[in-house]
């Protein structure tokens, strides 16, 4: 969750900013290009996202079955006996986003320059169809501006089917993914949920619950899901660390690919369930998540830490027929994370028993498909331990770190969202802060407060 607030000097490139996306804006012809997802349907992108990446209906039951549903020519050769079958699109499914923004804080980091223009921010490549007639796939690789390199991002790689179990229609598939939560349907869970932008560089709070993008690309998972007779969904899967840009096999060492902080002992379970009723101008979900995680810093035999999360949650879609099908949209989670670490402890934290409690909602009103404006709140709280909640070393870092190593951070975000075709948006985002790791002034022992973490966020977005 970043933040949101502008004090920005350079009021000129800002200027300068907008006019040219208002320029490239007015002369997108109203036919523009479409995602791999639609060229395979033929549907429009508003058919199954209210607005990137919240979906629809038909959306959740597009990715439910294996992203395979095709309204586009293919090619096939029927297969029967030792004779294998075939069924491929014709165009090749992929897809490419960019993003260029603009972030300011209220107040600069120490010795640093306030705000950053970045062109790109990211740009992503995503193999993202049908790849047989049972199998189809999101994959995506990013590159980024600050590590000058791609990397692998949110992926997830599924067989799909369907049968009937008592009369009623049963979905069922296998998934093969990097990221928990992201193979759910809503976006009340961690993976799709708000905020669907953010600043790859602006501050935020440390603490987090490890379900909360905690393992996000960092895990190779391997589970099943089924929805039965469109009501009842449950989902299991089984994560291992895949650290990426280490050697293999995993030793848990740091060998120059990051922060292993994270090593899965064994099998990590990851859990779902979700109830959801549908009728013609409502849709409704309501639900609970889960993972269990034992884990030795740095190495793989030794004490192990572990974290028990578990989590409710629950997202409402009000289309409205009186505003010519403009949409509301409110959804909401909570995460509470239990945690003994036993292996960290005494080194890098002050107790070995620790919880964390986070919240997290939105509410947002679609105006068509044009328009979207969201309002979020958010809130982390749990024991305080100085040493933990400070990567283990003392003083605190400068705004990065916790003077009282209380987790506490509270604050909401405001999003305004403008999509002039169905396949490029401009998004401004401000997020404000009431308490920042742990206290709303002088947070870090250094003089910073809360609010000097506010953030404006702009950032446009093109996909094709």
């Amino acid at each position: 969750m970043n933040a949101k607030r502008m004090h920005f000097h350079g009021t000129t490139v800002i200027g300068s900013f907008f006019a040219l996306l208002i320029t490239l804006f007015f002369q997108v012809p109203t036919a523009s290009a479409i995602p791999s997802y639609a060229r395979q349907t033929g549907f429009p992108c508003k058919s199954c996202h209210y607005m990137p990446p919240e979906l629809t209906p038909l959306g959740r039951a597009f990715k439910l079955n294996g992203y395979t549903m095709a309204g586009k020519p293919t090619v096939t050769s029927p297969g029967k006996g030792n004779t294998s079958g075939l069924s491929i699109l014709e165009s090749f499914p992929l897809s490419v986003m960019l993003d260029t923004s603009i972030t300011s804080l209220k107040s600069p980091q120490p010795a640093s320059q306030n705000g950053s223009f970045q062109l790109p921010q990211q740009a992503s490549l995503f193999l993202a169809g049908a790849w047989a007639t049972h199998v189809g796939s999101f994959v995506q690789v990013t590159y980024t501006s600050q590590g000058d390199h791609f990397t692998w991002d949110n992926s997830d790689i599924r067989y799909a089917n369907s049968t009937k179990l008592f009369n009623k229609d049963l979905a069922y598939g296998i998934t093969l993914n990097n990221n928990p939560t992201v193979e759910d349907l809503w976006n009340s869970t961690p993976a799709w949920g708000f905020p669907w932008v953010n600043s790859d560089w602006a501050p935020g709070p440390t603490a987090g619950a490890i379900i909360n993008g905690g393992l996000a690309q960092d895990v190779a998972g391997l589970g099943g899901y089924a929805m039965w007779n469109n009501h009842l969904y449950l989902a299991a899967t089984g994560y291992r660390s895949a650290h990426i840009g280490v050697n293999q096999p995993n030793t848990g060492l740091d060998n120059g690919g990051g922060s292993l902080s994270v090593n899965i002992r064994g099998i990590a379970p990851y859990w779902r369930v979700a109830w959801q009723q549908n009728s013609k101008n409502n849709n409704l979900e309501i639900g609970t998540y889960g993972m269990h995680v034992k884990t030795t810093p740095g190495a793989i035999t030794g004490l192990e830490d572990s974290y028990t999360d578990w989590a409710a949650d629950f997202q409402y879609d009000r289309t409205i027929p009186q505003f010519k099908g403009d949409v509301l949209s409110i959804r909401g989670t909570y995460i509470r994370e239990n945690s003994a670490l036993v292996a960290t402890f005494p080194s890098g934290s002050n107790f070995v028993q620790h919880h964390l409690n986070t919240i997290q909602a939105n509410a947002e009103y679609h105006l068509g498909d044009k328009y979207a404006a969201t309002v979020g709140f958010f809130n982390v709280n749990g024991t305080p331990d100085p040493l933990l909640f400070n990567a283990g070393s003392l003083p605190p870092l400068p705004v990065t770190g916790s003077a009282n190593g209380d987790p506490r951070s509270t604050g909401f975000i405001g999003n305004l969202s403008w999509w002039p075709v169905q396949n490029i948006g401009l998004s401004l985002q401000y997020t404000g802060y009431t308490r920042f790791n742990g206290a709303a002034t002088n947070y870090d022992g250094a003089g910073r407060n809360a609010d000097s973490n506010n953030t404006l966020y702009l950032v446009a977005r093109f996909v094709f």
